[in-house]
């Protein structure tokens, strides 16, 4: 097959790809920058923070057992380390199982009807697992780490994988029809999350469809602004003249689980989804293009005029916001809290800092865009569930700005304070909430390779910044001391915050790793020379942190081309002798990512997602080609030819029982 489908025509892949060349015009220094002059002072690159202990998320044993390793110099972790490759199917450690929970289609309640591909409808999706799911929750019942709420969200959709009929070729170039309405339809609905029961019987997860909790949000779900941006003349519409009701959710990638007990959506690429032109000289032309809005990537306009900027100019401020959904009642209109601000959010992973106060990291997935965390005004009440369903409209907003000595401030966004007053266009806190990204810009914030999942560390008192990659960083945009310039796969930040005080507004920042092959001297990565041939990795996207304190990174972006290998999950030390030692646990079939990972309160069970399996330019043999519903380069996880490829959540246990990873 000829190579069209390097030029990545179906639109929905090509928006998720976020290959841009960024929309931060600022002249703020990248992290490049700041690592390289940091670094060149200073020759090999060595973890150096102190270890504090922060220990009172987990039990006793399961942080000994951590620690024993550590002191003893080796790896945190025991497993056979699964080989690195790319085939049609998945691959988990041995001794371990990978079952199949959840996968597109699936029913969520006793009445979804059964799985249709080729009669898909709205209505029958609505009741139905969502597509591409992204980050996982889990939520326990009555204190169970064996029976609880699991939350996903369903990021966005693949229409040439889900569609029959929809792709064709004609004289060799890959073409992509226009979607009906109905098809739309059936998009909308397999946007947004799940919240569905789940319980362990016999070793084995299953759904309980007719769990009371059950529920699909979707593209359509009413939603309710509040926080300072409810009400503003700028998110005001002809369908909700008051800016507070807000019809749907979009792109909906990592999230989180509050301290008590409630479900975060992040907005991520919601500019894919408008089309439509606004004058040049409207009032959010530059506000938009700060955030790349408008991109057509959807076609969603052809059908609602929501969508089109031109009959609805404000709708894309109500987007880009962080959503809480009360699990507990689903009834309950979910909210977008506009005090954790506007951007392309990637996940909200949260902590409860040493005085009450609840702090949450926010990464804005965009080539040379920020880092952020927000910290409540109120204090957590353990006791009193109701008292804290409010906290996240009150707090303040920071980001990050790293300097070159290994120091670091969290810059609060607040309305007159330094360069965010009237005089440059912001007129209220809730101007510098929809603007997030210009006011960081003003702050003087530092520029990132696409800063993704960002996850505290109850047990080390540390926090991990997963940064993607950042290929469109130009040599000359750094100098002959910083070896990353195209940094195409990637690396992760370590922070400690000061006096271990996750509240601080300021704290110390290592480089972990660098990511990708280190057998290649050129990329420069700094993997322990412990990390075997399958245990390096590239593209570092979502994280997780088990109650043992350990680290879990799971990929987006490995391939054929880019590293022989597809995504995965990694185990990574980070203590003692063992830094930087990282090893394959579980991997990927072709064209997938690799979402989730979340461990149960136990430690017993690992929820990983496999999103948009079958997507890309590869067939498994590593020969260039397009994949679509009618020629699919892999049929995972059904693997039957009357079944299209399929999105999925992933249950990993150990056989008979017993902690992930030990």
């Amino acid at each position: 097959m000829t190579d069209h489908f390097s030029q990545k025509i179906f639109p929905t892949t090509q928006l998720e790809d976020a290959d841009g060349d960024g929309h931060n015009t600022s002249l703020n220094p990248t992290m490049g920058e700041i690592i390289g002059k940091r670094f060149s002072r200073r020759g090999f690159l060595q973890g150096s923070l102190a270890v504090s202990a922060i220990a009172a998320t987990v039990g006793p044993a399961a942080l000994l057992s951590a620690q024993e390793a550590r002191a003893n110099g080796g790896s945190a972790f025991s497993f056979p380390e699964v080989e690195a490759g790319v085939d049609a199917t998945h691959h988990v450690a041995e001794g371990y199982d990978a079952d199949i929970l959840l996968r597109w289609g699936d029913a969520i309640f006793a009445d979804a009807p059964e799985f249709d591909p080729t009669k898909q409808t709205a209505a029958a999706q609505e009741r139905q697992f969502g597509y591409n799911n992204d980050y996982v929750g889990f939520i326990p019942l009555d204190g169970s780490a064996e029976h609880g709420l699991l939350v996903v969200n369903h990021e966005y959709t693949n229409p040439h994988l889900m569609f029959p009929g929809l792709v064709t070729i004609v004289d060799g170039k890959i073409e992509q029809g226009k979607l009906s309405k109905d098809q739309v339809d059936v998009e909308m609905a397999a946007h947004g999350g799940t919240i569905v029961e789940i319980r362990k019987v016999d070793g084995k997860w299953q759904v309980v469809p007719e769990g009371k909790y059950n529920r699909r949000i979707t593209a359509n779900t009413e939603m309710r602004l509040t926080g300072p941006v409810a009400g503003h003349d700028r998110v005001k519409t002809s369908a909700d003249a008051t800016g507070t009701k807000v019809i749907g959710t979009l792109n909906n990638c990592a999230g989180g689980v509050t301290p008590w007990g409630t479900y975060i959506m992040a907005e991520e690429n919601f500019h894919g989804y408008f089309s439509g032109e606004l004058p040049a000289d409207h009032a959010e032309a530059a506000n938009y293009k700060r955030y790349g809005v408008p991109d057509s990537g959807y076609d969603w306009a052809n059908f609602y005029d929501r969508f089109d900027l031109a009959k609805e100019p404000n709708e894309p401020n109500r987007f880009g916001w962080i959503v809480e959904v009360d699990v507990m009642d689903p009834n309950s209109v979910p909210k977008k809290r506009t005090a954790l601000g506007r951007t392309k959010h990637e996940g909200a992973e949260s902590i409860v800092a040493k005085n009450g106060k609840v702090v949450f990291y926010l990464g804005d997935d965009e080539r040379f865009d920020y880092v952020y965390k927000f910290v409540t005004d109120g204090t957590y009440n353990p006791n009193d569930r109701a008292a804290n369903m409010d906290l996240l409209d009150a707090g303040t907003l920071y980001v990050a700005k790293f300097n070159e000595d290994g120091t670091m401030q969290w810059l609060p966004l607040v309305h007159g304070e330094g360069p965010l007053t009237a005089e440059n266009g912001f007129a209220s806190q809730a101007d510098v909430l929809i603007e997030t990204r210009r006011a960081g810009d003003l702050v003087g914030a530092t520029k990132m390779d696409r800063p993704e999942d960002v996850q505290p560390n109850g047990v080390n008192g540390k926090v991990y910044v997963m940064l993607t990659n950042n290929s469109k960083r130009k040599a000359d945009q750094v100098d002959a001391a910083n070896p990353r310039a195209a940094n195409a796969f990637g690396h992760i930040i370590e922070i400690e915050e000061d006096g271990g005080d996750f509240t601080a507004t300021s704290g110390k920042w290592e480089v972990l790793l660098k990511c990708g092959d280190p057998s290649v001297a050129e990329v420069g990565a700094t993997f322990s020379t412990e990390t075997t041939k399958n245990g390096w990795f590239g593209m570092p996207d979502n994280c997780a942190v088990d109650a043992a304190g350990r680290l879990w990174v799971s990929t987006d972006g490995n391939s054929n081309k880019a590293t022989g290998r597809t995504d995965g999950l990694w185990a990574v030390d980070t203590e003692g002798d063992a830094r930087a030692t990282s090893k394959l646990f579980f991997r990927v079939p072709v064209g997938a990512e690799m979402c989730g990972p979340l461990f149960t309160p136990d430690d017993e069970t690992v929820f990983v997602a496999v999103q948009h399996p079958g997507d890309g330019g590869e067939d498994w043999d590593g020969h260039g080609r397009p994949s679509y519903y009618e020629d699919l380069s892999t049929r995972w996880p059904d693997f039957k030819d009357d079944m299209p490829v399929r999105p999925a959540v992933v249950a990993i246990t150990k056989i008979g029982g017993g902690k992930i990873g030990v």
